[in-house]
């Protein structure tokens, strides 16, 4: 999922806070995984940079998935665009989660012997 990030609009905050909320929960209920992006991570992960636009998302996702045309609407290349940065990202984020549970397992053990 988008990370939601500060914007002067507070209601457009809020509203988005909320649907990912949701989503959020519902997946919780049901086991699922969820992992949260900020909007320059992800395009950095797609483009190189994490301030380039949606048209030059829409052309990385294009190229990246072979597609013939850029996905419509929009908000299309931008899940992609999501989907992409998760795919990437995920084996690095998991293998800190490890580290860090072993280390965390370590120093329980430390303490208790």
């Amino acid at each position: 999922m988008e990370r939601v990030f500060s914007q002067h609009n507070v209601r457009t905050v809020m509203g988005t806070a909320q649907a990912s909320a949701v989503a959020m929960l519902c997946a919780a209920r049901r086991g699922l995984p969820v992992a949260l992006h900020t909007p320059s991570e992800v395009k950095a992960a797609v483009t190189g940079s994490g301030r380039a636009d949606k048209a030059q998302v829409g052309a990385m996702v294009t190229r990246l998935l072979r597609l013939d045309a850029p996905p419509k609407p929009a908000d299309a290349a931008d899940a992609l665009a999501l989907a992409i940065c998760h795919i990437w990202r995920a084996p690095a984020q998991n293998r800190l989660q490890q580290a860090v549970a072993l280390h965390a397992a370590n120093a329980t053990k430390g303490r208790t012997a």
